[in-house]
């Protein structure tokens, strides 16, 4: 399973292919994921994805999408986002995740036509598999693919040369004249994140709906309705979310006891946290365990 590794504001910790160039590529099954469903994250990345084969449902700041085979989603710095499927269908999707440091060469072009689309009104663009920039974007992951795969010793630069066409085919599709904004945040966004901050340093103590609310500083029922909007569950279901894919990844990859890793997740009884998960998983936690740590 791929753990999201979160830092204390919830924001993503990316892990570069190299320490010395801010750009990370993964190929990546949606399977991968605890229950089909990535962590609601964010960086200051931004980030171009590739649907390989299948189709997954995304949420980007509360506005729900589904992407296809062949279509190229760019989602901007420090968007609220995740993906999954409810259905249990499987997809095949490339990520690549760019530092705009990266995209720095030259201060002009970075003033240019980087800093627009970092500013740009939209915080998601999606280039569709049937148009004409769909058919480049295909061919440039695939080419993306292939390079990593025969790692030459020079292939950081292909690599980089792939991300400024990408970025140059980015800037045509976006309408910049018309859609450039200020870059400040939307309130409600920021409430979620500070919630959802709250939340993954805080799941393993008693976490009431009033903590919650207060870490956004807000009433219940505003922080029930903003959980609502951009994460389509309640603030305790959110947090028991949460708790159980964090003890998913205890019972692959630790040999804790069943009520050791139960405690650890915030569960005060080991009945109640057996129960809820044979309700979302199908099995018990101690089955979850045998047939993970026999396929790792």
């Amino acid at each position: 399973m791929i753990d999201i590794e979160i830092m204390q504001d919830a924001s993503e910790i990316i892990h570069y292919d190299s320490p010395e160039i801010s750009y990370a590529v993964q190929e990546r099954l949606l399977s991968n994921y605890t229950d089909m469903r990535a962590l609601c994250h964010w960086h200051d990345d931004v980030e171009l994805l590739y649907i390989f084969d299948g189709e997954m449902n995304y949420d980007v700041n509360g506005r729900h999408y589904l992407f296809k085979k062949g279509d190229t989603i760019f989602i901007n710095s420090r968007q609220l986002h995740y993906g999954y499927d409810h259905d249990q269908h499987e997809c095949e999707f490339m990520v690549v995740l760019i530092h705009p440091e990266l995209l720095k060469a030259s201060n002009y072009m970075y003033r240019r036509y980087v800093l627009p689309i970092l500013n740009y009104a939209t915080d998601i663009v999606i280039i569709e598999n049937n148009s004409p920039s769909g058919a480049v974007f295909a061919q440039l992951f695939e080419n993306i693919r292939l390079c990593r795969k025969q790692d030459k010793s020079c292939h950081e630069f292909q690599l980089l040369g792939y991300f400024y066409e990408m970025w140059s085919i980015l800037y045509e599709n976006c309408n910049i004249e018309d859609n450039v904004t200020s870059n400040q945040e939307n309130p409600d966004i920021q409430i979620q994140k500070q919630m959802v901050s709250y939340i993954y340093q805080h799941y393993q103590e008693h976490i009431t709906l009033e903590d919650i609310a207060s870490a956004g500083m807000v009433s219940r029922s505003k922080c029930c309705k903003i959980f609502q909007k951009y994460l389509s569950q309640s603030p305790i279901s959110f947090l028991n979310d949460y708790r159980m894919e964090i003890s998913c990844n205890l019972l692959s990859d630790t040999t804790f006891s069943i009520t050791q890793i139960a405690t650890s997740c915030g569960f005060n009884h080991l009945s109640y946290y057996s129960k809820m998960f044979l309700q979302r998983y199908g099995c018990t936690p101690n089955t979850y365990r045998k047939m993970h740590q026999t396929a790792s």
